[in-house]
């Protein structure tokens, strides 16, 4: 491994910033889900269940509108999607903390729906700005950039909460979340590059020549990789209240964030790397063996082998889908990616809570992991059938001028 791949990708005109933006911009996005769980806990004196369906809520509508607002940045750009979120953002966190338990869920949903998509649009600038060639770095330091968001936005969304109050963190999360989107549109990074966008002027690109069964199986993988570790979050925090050492809890999520970050960097570095269903079906299997120790210490060591493969199975699959896509139906397609980790996000935790309430903590782990596996082995013969992403070539031919 050389660090030489990252020197060449952040010499890039525009990269540098762009992750730089992109870091400050996820920072708030990561402290919805606890913000909105504690608002509706402390100020609104709901339970637990009530507060997971408005974070349920908010998540199916981002799942749901992340394709549709890629599609706008293919057929308008970037400023006037980022302008209309923008917009709705500013509204919904505006009111969201005077709004009644009902009249949140509705609006967490339609916020959902028109949510600044930070992730996927750094995602698709970034396979504008980098040469094919290089993008494996730069997907690895954009993992690596949403490990640091989520080891920071929750926490200081906490810390903001015990301090002050769940209405002020819900006006400072929203405050943000509009200068991130303010942000974005002053930055306005490229979704194409030069060569790019003459190609595909010529008109807009239709779904067959992209939305294949290669593309449906890096979409699987997606959900795979984040089914895997949102359950093995839950099965953790399992583990540790189970052992009576739930006060270690952040201190392991934290180990665990590190090794993933870890894997990230030597993942960028390398000059030859597994495809995504085989990197998903080792973090699988390796995940399924984490319940078996006993103590917090050895869970500790146990998380390192699936730790260390979660940042680079989320790059891969980042790479997998600009390779894939021609540059004009791009956006939608990152939009996609966005919704089947959306997918795997909501899936995982419940699959592994079920697990746990059955047979106890251990088997969260090996609900997840087996699931994980599944997909993967399933998703492999599809991967491997086409070695060939389109070439800009094959876009220019494919291109049609009705919508």
């Amino acid at each position: 491994m050389t660090l030489e791949p990252y020197r060449r990708v952040l010499a890039l005109p525009g990269v540098r910033s762009l992750l730089l933006v992109a870091l400050v911009a996820r920072l708030p996005i990561t402290a919805v889900g606890v913000t909105l769980t504690l608002h509706v806990v402390l100020e609104l004196e709901r339970g637990y269940a009530a507060a997971g369906l408005v974070g349920a809520v908010i998540t199916i509508g981002a799942g749901l509108g992340a394709p549709v607002l890629g599609r706008l940045v293919d057929r308008v750009g970037l400023r006037p999607m980022v302008a209309v979120t923008t917009v709705v953002e500013a509204l919904f966190w505006a009111v969201a903390a005077a709004l009644p338990y009902p009249a949140l869920l509705v609006a967490s949903f339609l916020a959902g729906l028109l949510a600044l998509p930070v992730f996927s649009v750094v995602r698709q600038s970034l396979a504008a700005l980098v040469p094919e060639q290089q993008r494996r770095p730069a997907y690895s330091l954009d993992s690596m950039s949403v490990e640091l968001a989520f080891m920071a936005g929750p926490v200081l969304a906490v810390f903001v909460v015990t301090t002050a109050s769940s209405r002020t963190a819900m006006l400072a999360v929203g405050a943000a979340i509009v200068a991130a989107g303010a942000a974005l549109f002053m930055f306005n990074p490229p979704t194409r590059s030069a060569e790019e966008e003459a190609a595909a002027s010529a008109g807009q690109v239709p779904r067959r020549a992209w939305l294949g069964s290669r593309m449906f199986a890096v979409l699987a993988v997606c959900a795979a990789t984040t089914l895997v570790l949102s359950g093995t979050d839950v099965a953790v925090v399992a583990v540790l209240r189970d052992a009576g050492k739930v006060e270690w809890t952040g201190a392991v999520l934290a180990l665990w964030g590190a090794y993933s970050m870890a894997g990230g960097f030597v993942y960028g570095g390398l000059t030859r790397a597994l495809p995504p269903p085989a990197l998903v079906g080792l973090l699988s299997v390796l995940t399924i063996p984490i319940g078996l120790v006993a103590g917090w210490p050895w869970l500790c060591l146990a998380l390192l082998p699936a730790g260390a493969l979660c940042a680079p199975t989320l790059a891969s699959t980042s790479d997998a889908v600009s390779r894939l896509v021609p540059a004009g139906a791009r956006g939608e397609a990152m939009g996609l990616h966005t919704s089947a980790l959306t997918v795997g996000l909501a899936a995982g935790a419940p699959l592994a809570g079920a697990a746990i309430d059955l047979a106890g903590p251990a088997w969260g782990f090996v609900a997840v992991g087996a699931v994980g596996s599944l997909l993967a082995l399933a998703a492999l013969p599809a991967y491997r059938r086409h070695r060939r992403a389109p070439t800009p070539q094959v876009e220019s031919a494919a291109l049609v001028t009705t919508p």
